[in-house]
């Protein structure tokens, strides 16, 4: 049987909630000591529930919960300190921020780094006038907080600094190798030095780095996911259609 817990005042953020039976939720809760794990709302959904209106999503919370199982129960929740709501394209950054969370993150598996920096990206999104540095920097920290190495500073095969004029095939779970004048990369991602280095340095401002970088994530990220379908994604670029 497992052991059972009670969990109180740990700081977390909502990354999705769904209906269970006629009253309550289930919600994944992101926590900066125990992880990612599903919480039992018992009654959430009635309308003198006093966590109706406290479980959202990007805003930080005080959580306490109990229980032995794969499902915890959810005993209370207040909020933490207001910050302004998401909207319009800060809205679709963490939609989509929060999907690659629950697609990437093992359960109860505890990433307090990674939880200061969704936190500061939250912040900074309802300001951003322009978020794609902010997710770019937020996608390679988590690639690298979950263990999934980005060699960006030194070729994959020499061992030799990273060229800033040279332009690179970065091969996965190996890293940038030099491209040959005439070659073509293939399935992989080509690269310049430069975009390598800025990300290495947290350099997003770029407009060119700010795309390869882009697209390098985006290669990097893909495998991870192993095929899953993110739906962020498509409501991204559903969007840019209308």
């Amino acid at each position: 049987m497992a052991q059972r817990q009670r969990i109180d005042q740990q700081p977390g953020f909502v990354l999705h909630t769904h209906p269970y039976r006629e009253t309550s939720l289930i919600v994944e809760l992101f926590s900066r000591d125990h992880g990612r794990l599903p919480l039992l709302a018992k009654g959430a959904r009635r309308p003198m529930s006093p966590m109706r209106g406290v479980l959202m999503a990007y805003q930080p919370l005080l959580v306490d919960w109990s229980g032995g199982g794969e499902v915890k129960t959810l005993v209370r929740a207040e909020w933490s300190g207001g910050q302004p709501l998401l909207s319009g394209r800060g809205l679709l950054c963490g939609y989509y921020v929060n999907e690659l969370l629950i697609k990437l993150l093992a359960r109860e598996d505890p990433h307090a780094a990674l939880f200061d920096d969704y936190a500061k990206l939250l912040r900074a999104l309802p300001d951003a006038r322009r978020p794609e540095p902010l997710l770019r920097a937020f996608e390679l920290n988590l690639l690298e907080q979950l263990g999934y190495g980005v060699p960006l500073t030194h070729e994959a095969d020499s061992g030799d600094p990273v060229r800033a004029a040279v332009c690179y095939r970065y091969i996965i779970e190996r890293g940038p190798t030099p491209l040959a004048d005439g070659d073509t990369h293939g399935d992989d991602i080509a690269i310049c030095g430069q975009s390598l280095l800025d990300m290495a340095a947290g350099r997003f401002e770029d407009a060119r780095t700010l795309h390869e970088s882009k697209a390098l994530l985006r290669h990097l990220l893909g495998h991870q996911l192993g095929g899953q379908t993110l739906h962020a994604r498509r409501m991204f670029k559903e969007l840019q259609t209308l």
